[in-house]
This record gives structure tokens, C-alpha cells and sequence, in this order.
């Protein structure tokens, strides 16, 4: 295979796009607008409590039999009304196919019944260099940006599957942290200013914060950054209840290439300084791979190192997207 390697230098402002047809404040509760008739704001298929299993031997096509409707790239809108948002979700991914299958299992009927317009991101890390999840984050935006003028941005852990129906994905008019009972922590918050797992942005709102930061290599206090960013740009946190926002995490060893990260409190510590100067406005990438899958559009990039961006001939060798059935390497 012949892999384009296309330089992505990016500036902070987005290039113009589609005029959106319904912003967060949207229309009434079911009403028209331009002769189209909108989903009501409280879908009348969504349930409470979903019950949550992690098979082993579920598989991708399985999951695609299951959900007819998604078009190629992970895409969907609802048949009888217009959505009331526009809802992309950003997954940062590296050798987390199992998660992924269980992930898109829930994710796509979960999204459906909340008749929601969305598609799903999979931004998956090339190379062997130590993860950086905010700064596949920021590519996510880049690129599904670049596809439409989305209102709403969710970023989503892997390996976090939402419990509750009525934990909407869509925007609110200020960010929205909405993984705030997960059962590691018992179901309630690990920490008060705790904003990870599932986060929610506008564009706008993304933007305001500068994004995610990018110097973030290995495991922890990103999201601890981006709390700060938020408090920061003046905005304050929107949440769902307690009851609402539950989420089971998968079960898994920490992930090879994704170490504690030493120098993490020393880089959080610096926020208030560099949050202008480190994010969207300083994001460097390398689009290795974009595809069309049939239940998620693959970004494949190389991110880097420390050092900077570069692409030693062995980046190359890592596969271009995720490999549809690896065999698991991680039990329930």
C-alpha cells in the first residue's frame, strides 16, 4: 500500500464552513422552522438504564448488522426530523480494538435513540512514541471540522460506555463534563474539579479554551488542564445529575506506550501561563491515513515526539488504521 504523508501545519483560526442549520438554544419543543420539522429536544425513544456487557466474541460486522442505518464513516441522521444538533465524537485510539468494538456496540444505538445527527471519529496514533491523548483531541477537532460546521464536539475516552440514556449528547451553553459517575469511582466524582472521560464543546467554546494542550506525553492531568482552560476563559461547567451521568469503564492493564507521565504536574502547573500559547494555535500533525470505515471515519497521524514533528522510516510500518478484529489482548 502507497501512503500519502500530507504535512497538516495548522493556523488557529477554521476556514469557513456550511452554515449550521441548528445551533444549542435550537428551536421549540418540536416545532418548524423554514417548513422542516425538528426532533422534539427529549427524543421519545431514549429509555434510563442500560444494561452493560462486554462479550468477547462480539465482532464489528456484528455490530454493523446491528446498526443498518449508519452510513459509511460512522454517519447518521435521524429519518422522520431534523436533528436538533449536529454531534461529532472524538475517540483517541492506539491498540485498543477490543475496546473500540464495545464502544461502537452501545455508542451507535445509544446516539440513534437520542435522534441526534452525528458521526463518529476514531484518531488513531501511529508509531510507537508515547501516547498524547489531548493531542489527538485537537486533531479530531481539525478534522471533523473540516467536514462540517458541527455544533457539538464530544470527546470520549475508549473505554468509557454511557450507562443512561437520558445523558444526551449535545452541547449546553457552557462545556460540559459528562463522565461524572463511573463505576472505578464508585459512581460519584473521583475529585471536585474532576473533567474526565467524556467532555463536551461547541466550537466556539473549543476554541475560547485554545483546545487541548499538546505537550501532554503519557498518562495524566490533561483533563486537569483543560478544567483549568475552561474556569480560565470565564465559563463554567454544565453536568447532568449524578444519576444520570454513569458510566461502566472496560476493564484493561494500563496500555503499553502509555506511561505516568513524570513531568505532568510540572506542565499542569504552568497552565495559567501557557494555556494561550500551547494548543489549537500550536498543533503540528501528519494525516498518514483517512478512511471511511463502516462504522467510523479512521484519521490515522503521526503526532510526533517531544522533539518535534518527524516520520522515521519505522512510523510507517504501524498499521494505517486499526485492524477491525485483533485478537484481544486484554480480558473484560
Amino acid at each position: 500500500m502507497v501512503v500519502t504523508i500530507v504535512m497538516v501545519l495548522l493556523s488557529w483560526e477554521d476556514s469557513p464552513k456550511m452554515v449550521s442549520y441548528s445551533k444549542w438554544d435550537g428551536v421549540g419543543t418540536s416545532g418548524q422552522k423554514n417548513g422542516e420539522v425538528y426532533c422534539p429536544k427529549t427524543s421519545p425513544h431514549i429509555g434510563t438504564q442500560i444494561n452493560i456487557s462486554f462479550p468477547l466474541e462480539l465482532t464489528l460486522a456484528q455490530v454493523q448488522e446491528k446498526n443498518p442505518l449508519v452510513v459509511r464513516g460512522g454517519g447518521y441522521r435521524p429519518l422522520d426530523c431534523k436533528a436538533q444538533q449536529r454531534t461529532a465524537i472524538i475517540i483517541p485510539h492506539r491498540a485498543r480494538e477490543q475496546h473500540l468494538r464495545f464502544l461502537l456496540h452501545y455508542l451507535h444505538p445509544f446516539l440513534q435513540r437520542q435522534q441526534l445527527s452525528y458521526r463518529i471519529y476514531v484518531i488513531h496514533q501511529a508509531g510507537d512514541y508515547t501516547f498524547n491523548k489531548a493531542r489527538l483531541m485537537n486533531v479530531g477537532f481539525r478534522e471533523a471540522m473540516s467536514d462540517e460546521d458541527w455544533d457539538c464536539l464530544f470527546f470520549h475516552d475508549v473505554d468509557l460506555i454511557p450507562e443512561d440514556d437520558r445523558n444526551t449528547y449535545m452541547c449546553d451553553s457552557s462545556p460540559k463534563h459528562v463522565a461524572i459517575a463511573i463505576d472505578k469511582f464508585d459512581y460519584k466524582l473521583p475529585y471536585e474539579k474532576y473533567f474526565g472521560g467524556v467532555t463536551a464543546f461547541t466550537p466556539d467554546q473549543y476554541r475560547k479554551i485554545n483546545g487541548f494542550p499538546n505537550n501532554y506525553w503519557g498518562w495524566g492531568c490533561e483533563d486537569d488542564d483543560i478544567e483549568i482552560r475552561v474556569s480560565l476563559a470565564g465559563m463554567p461547567t454544565a453536568r447532568p445529575s449524578l444519576e444520570v451521568g454513569h458510566y461502566k469503564m472496560i476493564k484493561h492493564k494500563r496500555d503499553k506506550g502509555n506511561p505516568d507521565n513524570p513531568q505532568r504536574w510540572a506542565v499542569l502547573n504552568m497552565t495559567h501561563q501557557m494555556w494561550r500559547q500551547d494548543g489549537m494555535n500550536t498543533l503540528e500533525y501528519e494525516l498518514l491515513n483517512r478512511a471511511d470505515l463502516p462504522l467510523y471515519t479512521n484519521i490515522t497521524v503521526n503526532i510526533g515526539t517531544k522533539a518535534g514533528l518527524h516520520s522515521p522510516p519505522q512510523m510507517l510500518l504501524s498499521p494505517v488504521h486499526p485492524t477491525a478484529e485483533a485478537p484481544a489482548k486484554d480480558g473484560k
